[in-house]
């Protein structure tokens, strides 16, 4: 046992853990040009509850990764419970009521009541998203709901549960809100909306996932003169009050520096309209790489209250955010079984696992890039170079591009994929007919299912 601590200190040190932290610079989700990192996986890319035990497997909320994998099957989603409400309590802590969790990130039942009993509210940008927040028992008042396309149906149904706040997001929609609250859908209190605006700030992340920029789906921009023009339209409707502003400039965003100048070209626009509200967002970055570190989220919320104190902003004004991804992503670990390696020589080796782009499609969609480990010994040095692919009939069904992994990888090992709780279930789909992975959360020693596997009837169960 001393022998082994030992080597996990030289190994890798910091891979038993406190709560993970850091500073950050500015990093691109695109990983196909690094150079991948040997030595043992690092501590800040692993839950925050991850401990390697005397027999070299790592364990999260007290449960063996390794165990898990034969208990549940795989793939399989893990999540530290713990790691999920630490990450919810700094949120409040640095933001304060009103702070949103961004559910696109990951949502079930059971993460809707985890993240409300915490004390955030939740962002909700579909129909769907919306029901499962209501069927988890979350108070509409404590939803804010969002979409760059909302439906009648969408609108009537966030109008009739009385939600927290609507976010206007188009001329149109604000045509719709008109109508439906004349024909008498909104019978109670006027209806508290926000206004989505498009700050003409550009965040230093992959170009797919930029939103603060003029041109965008989203909002109304300030340069055109959109944003002035929909607060006057929101302020001639009676049944709605207009409470405040809302921006967001993207996701996976490093510099904090860009949410100061967020917020620097927002209050010239904000401070003359007298409203209690400003939201600034999310899309604060989280490292997936070992050469990658982020802000905290106080750090960030720090950032941002000092650039409004800076700007004018009246200090009674409600500030608010809308993380996502750094609430859920490094809470949650991927597990595969690998199926087959083949080495060509002169070329590369392909480790082939049992998911692939139907659980994890971001590799395909933005290259990001992820680390690879095996459970069962931690804390060994990765020299093997290989990719890692999935189980799908496509060429680019990549998990990680440029991976490395200890030299005794053998088929029917558990491979792990840290940093997946975010957009990874949330995006998981059924092509090629594969069932979507379970999901668990682990804490104090036992795990419990929060959605289960899909099964082959599941895969026909809407059929006609």
């Amino acid at each position: 046992m001393d022998d082994l601590v030992a080597h996990i200190a030289t190994e890798a040190p910091g891979l038993i853990p406190d709560v993970p932290g850091g500073a950050a610079d500015v990093v691109s989700d695109d990983a196909s040009d690094r150079t991948p990192d040997e030595g043992p996986v690092r501590s800040e890319l692993l839950p925050m509850t991850a401990r390697v035990g005397a027999d070299g497997h790592l364990s999260v909320g007290g449960v063996d990764l390794v165990e898990l994998a034969e208990r549940f099957g795989t793939p399989l989603f893990v999540y530290d419970e713990d790691h999920l409400r630490q990450r919810c309590r700094d949120a409040v802590a640095a933001w304060g009521d009103g702070v949103a969790y961004a559910t696109k990130a990951f949502l079930c039942l059971a993460m809707a009541r985890l993240v409300h009993e915490e004390g955030m509210w939740l962002d909700v940008s579909t129909g769907g998203e919306l029901h499962v927040a209501l069927s988890a028992g979350v108070p509409a008042a404590r939803l804010v709901f969002h979409g760059n396309n909302k439906s009648d149906d969408e609108l009537a149904r966030a109008l009739d549960a009385g939600v927290g706040r609507i976010v206007v997001d188009s001329f149109q929609e604000i045509e719709r809100l008109a109508r439906l609250v004349g024909a008498g859908t909104l019978g109670r209190d006027p209806q508290a909306v926000m206004i989505r605006v498009t700050p003409g700030v550009e965040a230093h992340t992959h170009e797919f996932v930029r939103t603060g920029q003029e041109d965008s789906k989203f909002g109304f921009g300030l340069a055109s003169g959109a944003a002035a023009d929909a607060v006057a339209r929101v302020r001639a409707l009676s049944g709605v009050d207009l409470v405040g502003i809302h921006a967001h400039i993207g996701s996976q965003v490093f510099r904090v520096e860009s949410f100061a100048e967020e917020v620097e070209v927002l209050a010239d626009f904000f401070v003359p309209l007298e409203l209690g509200e400003l939201c600034v967002g999310g899309g604060l970055g989280v490292p997936y790489l070992a050469e990658e570190a982020a802000p905290s989220i106080g750090q960030w919320a720090q950032t941002v209250h000092d650039a409004c104190r800076r700007a004018g902003i009246p200090p009674d004004t409600r500030i608010t955010a809308e993380p996502g991804r750094s609430i859920a992503a490094t809470a949650g670990i991927t597990l595969y079984r690998v199926g087959t390696i083949k080495e060509l020589r002169g070329v590369r080796t392909y480790v082939a696992v049992d998911g692939g782009m139907s659980d994890n499609p971001r590799p395909v969609l933005y290259r990001s890039g992820y680390e690879t480990f095996l459970p069962r010994e931690t804390a060994a040095r990765r020299q093997k170079a290989v990719r890692v692919v999935g189980k799908h009939c496509e060429s680019g069904d990549v998990v990680v591009a440029e991976a490395r992994v200890p030299a005794d990888l053998a088929v029917g090992d558990v491979l792990a994929t840290p940093v997946t709780g975010a957009y990874g279930y949330s995006m998981a789909s059924n092509y090629n007919k594969v069932p979507r992975p379970a999901v668990v959360f682990v804490s104090g020693g036992g795990a419990r299912v929060v959605v289960r596997r899909e099964d082959y009837d599941d895969l026909i169960r809407l059929d006609g």
